[in-house]
């Protein structure tokens, strides 16, 4: 089965949704209605190396993260 949450229900949740990754539920974290990332069990420790270097190589493409920007996502998914 898989679960959609928004940014802040899975920031204020983070643990508690692992866990339930871990049991075998996916994850979808959304902002607003949309899918922004797919998080899912990683079942064997080979994939979970080839998901780190994945992850490594993706990261090393992105531009750093600015301060501003940190602050920006900090009430991000909050109802004012």
């Amino acid at each position: 089965m898989t679960r959609r949450v928004k940014i802040g229900e899975a920031k204020t949740h983070l643990s508690a949704l692992l866990a339930k990754v871990e049991a075998g539920e996916d994850l979808v974290i959304c902002r607003g209605s949309t899918p922004i990332a797919h998080v899912t069990r990683v079942t064997e420790e080979s994939q979970h190396a080839a998901l780190v270097a994945t992850m490594r190589r993706e990261r090393a493409k992105q531009k750093p993260v600015t301060t501003a920007e940190i602050l920006s996502w900090r009430h991000e998914g909050h109802a004012y």
